[in-house]
């Protein structure tokens, strides 16, 4: 008896599902983009598929999912000077490559550099804009930092936003004689984007395009976008519209979850019988699981509390190490802050609040804590992006609350050193935390916040169960996870986290069938060595996106 048509069989694999009723399988048959059975050889009989691609007997995961990451900001900042450490190594270095990048650049026109940390740099401090103009004095320079909570320029931008108000929660740093430095801080940072706002919707699409083909290398088949359409991160008031177009030209190559910017959302005219309405023109609002399809949804909005630990901008209780009385600030002041979450959990929005001090995350548990005693809703699963600095006698409210935590392990080797000066011996343990979360059965996700990091998943798994610095020095080791529990926070964690478990996640009968092969058992190898495991292939939906390994058809 012939068996049924189906789209693609997947043979020959050493395939982890995730799924509890039948964890391990050889064969993985596909039907419009979703997984129909699972199991060993003998299920290929079954089957009479329009492709089958032979596995070679690698390991496949499901596919990697992103919890939060900025895939359009990291899309254009490919075209940018590369001013990551390494290559970088002095301020003399940045400003070489900026020098560079100038005399190739028609005068007049900007040069842009990304990803520079002054905590690696040998001087320890930022470029200055006196710096810049001596080897760019044509040009105007913006230098992003990797955290993205602030920048340096040089003089021509300075002049062109003199005498202009800085924004609540950001700071125009100004010297001994006054003067301002070049450097500009968080919300401030408005002032220097506001002159390329806004960026095409070509550029946009091209730049979603470039991205999506880096993380499809990197197994990345999902990822929600922290924030767009407004505020800080955004590239235009059209942004949602570049992402559309993106996804109908073939562009968009992974799954995307956006969470809106809060500054995009505002209280809507409605009829005095339909409740809070704290959304989008047109009546979006949040809830009903979300607006969009596999590819392309709204699932949420985005707010901005504080700041960065190695800029030392993140509001904290306590001042930062050998920073005198700083103790960061906020970004949105508390009290608005407060405003803009209750109406947003009012009208059925899952919010994501930026939150990295300690101060700012009690302060959102706060906010939280009142959203559900005023108004309860069953399941929000409000989120705290990053998350990043944590009291132990906070975590049973975050379990409480069902509140998820969306901490970045990239973290921990990249900028670990910088955020280790920055808030001491004592302070450190509640960085960044991993196992407290697990052992209270708090969903942990697994995220990049890319580009302020490399956002490779692999990578991002091998910080979260070695738990050491650049430098080698460890994290916070008690706070390691075995890699099971880490590829689960980078598959079921992030789609929990994205109210998607429902079709991400896992590859069992009935979910998308999105997987990734490796070339090495990422479950057995030693554990040093699983940043470097590699992505032989990615499939999207049951179509292969991505192949190094001659996947082809068998």
């Amino acid at each position: 008896m012939p068996g049924m048509r189906i789209d693609a069989l997947f043979v020959n694999g050493d395939i982890h599902t995730q799924d509890p009723g039948r964890p391990s399988a050889q064969v993985l048959a596909v039907l419009a983009g979703r997984v129909i059975a699972t199991g060993d050889a003998a299920l290929a009989d079954q089957f009479q598929p329009r492709a089958t691609y032979d596995l070679q007997g690698r390991r496949v995961v499901p596919g990697f999912n992103d919890a939060h990451n900025h895939m359009l900001f990291h899309g254009l900042n490919l075209d940018a000077v590369n001013l990551a450490s390494p290559p970088m190594a002095t301020v003399a270095d940045v400003c070489r490559a900026i020098g560079e990048r100038a005399a190739t650049t028609p005068e007049g026109e900007w040069v842009i550099g990304a990803g520079y940390d002054q905590n690696k740099l040998a001087e320890r401090r930022h470029p200055t804009a006196a710096e810049l103009d001596a080897v760019a004095p044509r040009h105007r320079v913006w230098l992003k930092h990797t955290s993205g909570h602030m920048c340096t320029v040089n003089s021509l931008v300075l002049a062109d936003i003199a005498g202009q108000p800085v924004p609540d929660g950001g700071v125009v740093e100004t010297g001994d004689d006054g003067r301002p430095t070049g450097l500009v801080q968080e919300q401030a940072q408005a002032l220097v984007r506001n002159l390329t706002y806004p960026t095409s919707l070509s550029r946009m699409t091209a730049a979603i395009e470039r991205a999506s083909r880096q993380y499809l290398a990197e197994g990345v088949t999902s990822a929600t976008e922290a924030g767009v359409g407004a505020g800080l991160v955004a590239q235009s008031p059209i942004e949602l519209l570049a992402w559309q177009q993106a996804r109908a030209s073939g562009a968009l190559g992974v799954r995307v979850n956006l969470l809106v910017a809060v500054e995009a959302l505002h209280h809507l005219d409605h009829h005095a019988d339909d409740g809070e309405c704290f959304g989008l023109d047109g009546g979006l609002v949040g809830g009903y699981g979300g607006f969009g399809d596999e590819w392309l949804r709204i699932g949420g909005t985005k707010v901005f509390s504080d700041g960065s630990l190695i800029g030392r901008t993140a509001a904290m209780f306590d001042p930062f190490e050998g920073g005198g009385c700083n103790c960061g600030f906020f970004q949105t002041e508390p009290e608005l802050l407060r405003q803009r979450i209750l109406a947003a959990h009012r009208s059925g929005w899952q919010v994501g609040t930026h939150a990295i001090g300690d101060r700012a995350v009690a302060t959102v548990l706060d906010i939280y804590a009142e959203c559900q005693r005023v108004h309860p809703r069953p399941d929000a699963r409000h989120r705290i992006e990053h998350c990043g600095v944590i009291a132990e006698g906070l975590l049973d409210q975050v379990k409480a609350l069902g509140v998820i935590p969306v901490p970045q392990g990239r973290f921990i080797s990249e900028i670990g050193d910088g955020m280790k000066e920055a808030l001491g011996i004592h302070r450190t343990p509640d960085a960044y935390r991993q196992r407290s979360f697990l052992e209270r059965g708090i969903p942990l996700p697994g995220s990049s916040d890319r580009p302020v990091v490399n956002g490779a998943p692999l990578l991002g798994m091998h910080d979260m169960v070695n738990q050491r610095t650049a430098s080698g020095e460890p994290f916070v080791p008690a706070e390691a996870i075995p890699i099971e529990a880490a590829l689960h926070a980078y598959t079921a964690g992030s789609a929990y986290a994205a109210h998607e478990e429902g079709r991400k996640g896992t590859l069992a009968p009935g979910m998308l069938a999105d997987l990734v092969v490796l070339g090495d058992d990422l479950l057995a190898i030693d554990r040093d060595g699983i940043g470097q495991v590699p992505v032989l292939a990615t499939v999207v939906g049951g179509t292969v996106a991505h192949d190094l390994m001659g996947l082809g058809q068998a």
